[in-house]
């Protein structure tokens, strides 16, 4: 009994028929997402309690007033307050 011959480029031509067969059904699925809208963030100084409870806001460009409201709300024994940076988003109306 014989074999039969097995050619090389017939089997190379039949997997990539098969590779291509896939690569179609997979591209039809897919979902766009939503693009997204560019939100606008504005820094201020916030005076926290020790807590983490915001006590007060300034601007920015005021971190001197915002350290003396904390050692203000600092003084004779009470919780100690401190001040971070706090961003918060721009509504535009």
């Amino acid at each position: 009994m014989a074999r039969k011959v097995v050619s090389r480029a017939e089997k190379a031509a039949e997997a990539e028929a098969a590779e291509k067969a896939l690569a179609s059904k997979k591209k039809k699925s897919g979902k766009r997402s939503k693009a997204t809208e560019n939100v606008r963030m504005r820094l201020y100084w916030g005076v926290f309690s020790q807590n983490l409870k915001r006590v007060a806001v300034f601007d920015f460009d005021k971190k001197g007033e915002a350290d003396k409201r904390a050692k203000e709300l600092s003084k004779g024994g009470k919780s100690p307050h401190f001040v971070q940076k706090v961003k918060e988003e721009i509504k535009i109306e």
